[in-house]
Order: C-alpha cells, then sequence, then structure tokens
C-alpha cells in the first residue's frame, strides 16, 4: 500500500490550493468576455486586450521577486499580504467604471496572482522535503491543470446567465477561505535571511525585459504577426535585458535576484525547456481549439467552451494515476508517454475534421487532456530533485518563468500561422490544418528531449541526498547546485 503524505503536507497544500484556484482560473476566464467588456465599457477589442496583456506583464513582474520575499519576510506573511492583493484586486475590477480603471486594478490582481504560484510551490515542495514528490505535484497542481480548460467554461456561463463583474467577483470566496486557511494552517517562519538585500540592477534588467518578451508575443497575435514594430522590438529589447540579466547573475552568484546557475542543473534545465513546450501545447491549443469549434463547427462561444470540458476531465482523471507513477518509475518515461499521448490525440484535429462525427473529436480531447496531465507532473518533480532550501525557490521562478513564455509564445506561434496560410490563399480548415500539424510536431518534439530528464535512480538518489526541512531559518544557501546524473 502506498505510503501517506505527511499530515503537514496536506495541510500546508489545502490551505494554498484554495487560494491559488483563483488565480488560475482568472487568468483563463477572462478569455471568452473581452468582446462583452469592449461593448459594455464603450471601447475598443485593442484597448480591452490589455486588460489581459496588463494582468500577464504584472505576473511577470512579480514572479522574479518570489525568492527574494521568501528570505526576507517568510513564506506565510507573504502568500498572505499577495492573496490579500489579489482580493483587492478582483473587487475592484468587479467595480470599474471604464477602461482605463478596469487594466489598471488587473494590473493590480496581477501583482499578487504572479507572487502566488511560485510561493505556493516552493512552500510545499519544502515541506516535503524531496518525498513522495509525484503526489504532492499531483495536489498543487490541481490547479495549474484545470484552469485553462475550465476557466473559459466557466466565464461563458457566468456571461451566459449574469453580469461581466461576477467574473471577477467569483474570487472572492476562494481568496477568503484561502486567507483562512492560511492564517490557520500555514506554519509561521521569520525568513531564511531577513537581512537580505534585493538585488536592484537585477531587478532592473530581468523585470522589463520579461515584460518586453510577453509584450511583443502578444502583440504579435495581431494582423501582421512577428513583422509589426510592436511585436519585434519589445522582443529584441527584452531578449537583450535577460541576457544581460544572466551574465549579471552568473557574477552575483547566490546573491542574484534569480540564481541562473541553477540552469547547469540537468534536472532543471530539461524541465524548464519541457515545460515551455507543453505551455506551447496546452496554450496554443486553447487558442486554435476554441477557434476551432466556432468558426469550422459554426458553435457559439458558450458552445466552444463546455466543448472543451473532455480535456479538462481527461487531466483530472490523471492526476492520482501520474502522481503514484512518478514515485515508482521516475519522471521520464511518464514525460515520454504523456508527450506522446498528446500528439497522437492532437491529430484527429489535423485531418480536416469539419465533417467528422464530434463523439469522435471529444474522445480526442479526453485522451488528449490526459496525456497533458501526464506531462505537466513529472516536469514539476523534475525540476525540484536534488534541490533544496532556497534553491526551490529559484527553481520556482525558473519553471514558472518557462511555462509562462511558452503559453504566450505558443499563442503567437498558432495565431501566426492561422494568418499566413489563409493570406496565402489557404482556406479556413487548411489553415487550422496546419496549425494542429505543427501542434503535433511541437508535442512529438517534447517526447523526444523527455529522454534527457534524470532517470528513475537518479530521482532516488536526488531524494536520499535532499535535506530534511529544518523549521528554523537558516541562510541562503550559496554553494552551487547539485546536479542529477
Amino acid at each position: 500500500m502506498a505510503e501517506k503524505l505527511d499530515k503537514t503536507v496536506v495541510r500546508t497544500a489545502t490551505a494554498l490550493v484554495i487560494g491559488a484556484l483563483a488565480v488560475v482560473f482568472d487568468t483563463t476566464i477572462l478569455s471568452v468576455a473581452l468582446h462583452t467588456l469592449a461593448i459594455d465599457l464603450h471601447t475598443s477589442v485593442a484597448q480591452i486586450q490589455w486588460v489581459t496583456t496588463g494582468y500577464l506583464l504584472a505576473l511577470a513582474a512579480t514572479v522574479p521577486l518570489s525568492a527574494w520575499l521568501l528570505a526576507r519576510f517568510g513564506g506565510k506573511r507573504v502568500w498572505m499580504v499577495a492573496l490579500a492583493i489579489f482580493l483587492a484586486g478582483s473587487i475592484l475590477s468587479g467595480l470599474a467604471w471604464n477602461a482605463e480603471s478596469l487594466i489598471a486594478f488587473r494590473v493590480l490582481q496581477g501583482v499578487g496572482g504572479g507572487l502566488m504560484l511560485p510561493v505556493m510551490t516552493t512552500l510545499v515542495m519544502e515541506v516535503a522535503g524531496g518525498r513522495q514528490l509525484g503526489r504532492v505535484s499531483a495536489v498543487i497542481g490541481l490547479p495549474a491543470m484545470a484552469g485553462p480548460v475550465l476557466g473559459p467554461v466557466l466565464g461563458g456561463l457566468i456571461l451566459a446567465l449574469g453580469d461581466w463583474r461576477w467574473i471577477f467577483w467569483v474570487n472572492i470566496p476562494f481568496t477568503v477561505v484561502g486567507l483562512l486557511l492560511a492564517w490557520r494552517m500555514l506554519p509561521s517562519d521569520r525568513g531564511r535571511d531577513p537581512e537580505r538585500r534585493l538585488d536592484v540592477v537585477g531587478v532592473v534588467l530581468l523585470v522589463p525585459g520579461l515584460a518586453g518578451l510577453l509584450l511583443g508575443l502578444s502583440n504579435s497575435v495581431q494582423p501582421g504577426g512577428f513583422g509589426r514594430v510592436d511585436a519585434w522590438l519589445p522582443l529584441s529589447g527584452g531578449a537583450g535585458l535577460v541576457a544581460a540579466f544572466a551574465f549579471w547573475a552568473l557574477r552575483r552568484r547566490g546573491n542574484a535576484l534569480v540564481d541562473v546557475r541553477l540552469l547547469r542543473v540537468r534536472s532543471v534545465w530539461s524541465a524548464s525547456t519541457l515545460l515551455f513546450l507543453s505551455s506551447v501545447a496546452l496554450y496554443g491549443a486553447m487558442l486554435l481549439l476554441p477557434l476551432f469549434w466556432q468558426q469550422v463547427r459554426g458553435t457559439d462561444a458558450l458552445g466552444a467552451g463546455l466543448l472543451l470540458v473532455p480535456q479538462g476531465l481527461g487531466t483530472l482523471a490523471c492526476r492520482p494515476i501520474a502522481g503514484r507513477l512518478i514515485d515508482r518509475v521516475g519522471a521520464r518515461w511518464i514525460a515520454v508517454v504523456g508527450f506522446a499521448i498528446v500528439a497522437v490525440a492532437t491529430v484527429p484535429f489535423a485531418l480536416s475534421p469539419a465533417s467528422a462525427a464530434d463523439p469522435l473529436l471529444l474522445v480526442a480531447l479526453f485522451v488528449r487532456g490526459f496525456g497533458l496531465g501526464a506531462v505537466t507532473m513529472p516536469l514539476m518533480v523534475a525540476s525540484y530533485q536534488g534541490l533544496a532550501g532556497e534553491q526551490i525557490a529559484h527553481s520556482s521562478i525558473l519553471t514558472r518563468t518557462a511555462q509562462q513564455l511558452g503559453g504566450s509564445f505558443g499563442t503567437a506561434l498558432f495565431a501566426v500561422l492561422l494568418q499566413a496560410a489563409v493570406q496565402g490563399g489557404a482556406s479556413l480548415t487548411a489553415a487550422f490544418d496546419l496549425a494542429f500539424w505543427v501542434a503535433s510536431a511541437a508535442t512529438l518534439l517534447g517526447a523526444g528531449i523527455s529522454f534527457v530528464l534524470p532517470s528513475a535512480g537518479a530521482a532516488k538518489a536526488a531524494v536520499a541526498s535532499t535535506p530534511a526541512p529544518s523549521p528554523a531559518p537558516v541562510t541562503a544557501a550559496s554553494g552551487s547546485p547539485r546536479p542529477a546524473r
């Protein structure tokens, strides 16, 4: 019989996941409401798009600060303050009186949300102490796996039954309960290094660098793609700033805003690369699939959201199975099989299915969701193997950033592919065929790269060498990370 999760891990994960549900759903729930918001707030779709763009930029700006905040102030305080900021942003967004005020309040939401996700992962992984990481990731990965699929459905239902303001107010119960649970259930801590100074140069380089990359990718979705000045210019500037930060961080070593030396660790760089690719497949498909149902199959927005439910159910069905298997056989083979399943289940959409029976496509979506669940969890586990203390916090930043960039790149890539195919004279169905074939190919690439993940034996050795978590504050780790072999 499988060993039960430690009670402290369960309590910590429960308190954090409840609050995190609001953040993950909020990231995707708004995707079906932009047209409604533009009409009700008397503005253009281009301007209202900043409701989403501003939120994502705020997320990117605050994620890199999480490791420093954890070291300086401690996990419980950072989590509760971040959750309170997100709650305030949600209430104010629901009270917005015009597009400008809504964009500003969404940025406030993004500040809180950007801190919450890496902090959640860091706290739970530290409490787990390197043990049963597969089952732990099945718990904390629930919001991240369910949100992208169920969020648009929830948004469509809210718009169909009530006012758009409830898209933001639906966050209130999650955040209030999350604050109460955090206050009662999270262990108090003072931080590892209360005197830690902020790497100001790192902030100046990395934060606008990531924002530039995400802004360029967001703008490239519009007509003109990557050739637009407002796409390639921020992309180029952002890439230059991120590269400059990498050189700066290598000189600063353990005192950098983000310890990029962790990318020398096999498990971290391979997991980060694969999380980028899996996000391309997930979020790129979240652009393609609703458009496919609406433009090729003729459904409305709510119908398209409901038709995506099987993918979410598949992901949830995979969660407990994959969590247990990862602890037994390691992350490598679970990820390989997961990527292969996603690739195969995407193919039916690339075979000109305009007249295919809906049940066949719904089954394919369920299988695709199952594969996505088998991809996400082993990559999360692999990225923390052999790490301890503050290294976990820095790995959380690296993997979360890879996911953000991958999601934005996937959305931009497939939008550009659709536009280019249609402008080149292809029919709408042929354009979708091409995009789905590219999605399948990118997923197969992920299956190949998954072979570089640490083996099951290396994972067990990493767990054995991971120090047990200490309840007392300790100084920040300054040694080089231990690579998994």
